[in-house]
């Protein structure tokens, strides 16, 4: 077994589940860890040196986001990235997240400008840095802080779902170093439409925002141009 994160021996005990479960994240998204691969409670204790307990609440974690599959007798192995599902997501996200804007709109927390320019200038950090990881857990943040406003909590787990999902498929069909710093400024136009408070150019935004995420834009949105 060949994790790219080394865990941290000086890590808090309460944060143990934390730290494996971010690291297991981060080799699952890098493909490191590849679709089928098997993860043993038993095994993943002895490498983070902790109990089987802790691994199995990280393996919860990660199962809840869809990276693995839980499959009783058979084990833990990390789950599938196919187009097939990414295509679905791609449409399920943008009607989650399309529908939730235009209630966000309606009324607005008073944070919620302020918190997407926070985001934002975040993500134009983590891009000049490189990170494209700690980028997409940023972009995460910025759409789910977005529909937050919508007031659909019971929603927000199938966004965040279908966000991690668009991010690994994104990161596994990367054949060349992408421009980070471009993906980060696509926010922008958002941005400006929610404070403007003009609905129809956010949502026009964010759907054109998520139908042009990958080169597949075409054939999963035919309607909308690149």
């Amino acid at each position: 077994m060949y994790f790219s994160t080394q865990p941290n021996a000086r890590d808090a005990k309460p944060a143990k589940s934390a730290a494996t479960f971010n690291a297991l994240k981060r080799d699952i998204m890098l493909g490191v860890l590849p679709a089928g691969a098997a993860l043993t409670e038993l095994d993943l204790a002895a490498y983070f040196s902790c109990s089987q307990g802790t691994v199995r609440e990280a393996l919860l974690q990660l199962q809840e986001e869809g990276l693995v599959r839980r499959q009783g007798h058979r084990g833990t192995q990390v789950s599938e990235c196919t187009e097939a599902e990414a295509v679905e997501m791609f449409r399920v996200r943008q009607q989650i997240e399309c529908s939730g804007i235009v209630r966000a709109l309606q009324m607005p927390t008073r944070t919620l400008i302020a918190d997407l320019k926070a985001l934002f200038d975040k993500m134009l950090e983590a891009a000049a840095s490189g990170d494209e990881l700690e980028l997409a857990s940023l972009d995460r943040d910025f759409h789910r802080r977005l529909f937050q406003d919508a007031q659909l909590p019971a929603l927000d787990p199938i966004l965040h779902r279908c966000l991690v999902h668009n991010h690994r498929f994104k990161i596994s069909r990367s054949i060349s170093p992408r421009d980070l710093v471009a993906t980060a400024k696509r926010h922008a136009s958002i941005i400006d439409a929610v404070e403007a408070g003009d609905v129809g150019k956010a949502s026009e935004a964010l759907r054109h925002h998520i139908a042009t995420i990958v080169d597949l834009g075409p054939s999963v949105f035919p309607d909308e141009r690149q």
